[in-house]
């Protein structure tokens, strides 16, 4: 159960930093920074941090450039430690 949530999240915000990339393109309504952070603290840092590099996104912003490997490493972390339980 907690390995299928963290693959969701993950998913999720791969998602949501490939909508932001397209919104940001075309000039449109942008999903915000709050939002993406949101994301990747409720789990799914992996996937924010794979969307960045995949969709070069947010990769001149220090705090995303830094804070979402570092996040997504403790969720790693955290995960095998519940996954061990």
């Amino acid at each position: 159960m907690i390995l299928a949530a963290y693959i969701m999240m993950n998913l999720i915000g791969l998602i949501v930093m490939k909508v932001d990339k397209d919104r940001a393109k075309k000039h449109q309504y942008r999903v915000s920074e709050n939002t993406l952070w949101l994301v990747a603290i409720c789990g799914g840092a992996v996937g924010t941090t794979a969307g960045m590099q995949l969709f070069r996104h947010k990769t001149k912003h220090l705090s995303f450039k830094i804070g979402f490997p570092i996040l997504a490493v403790a969720e790693v972390i955290l995960l095998g430690y519940f996954l061990m339980l």
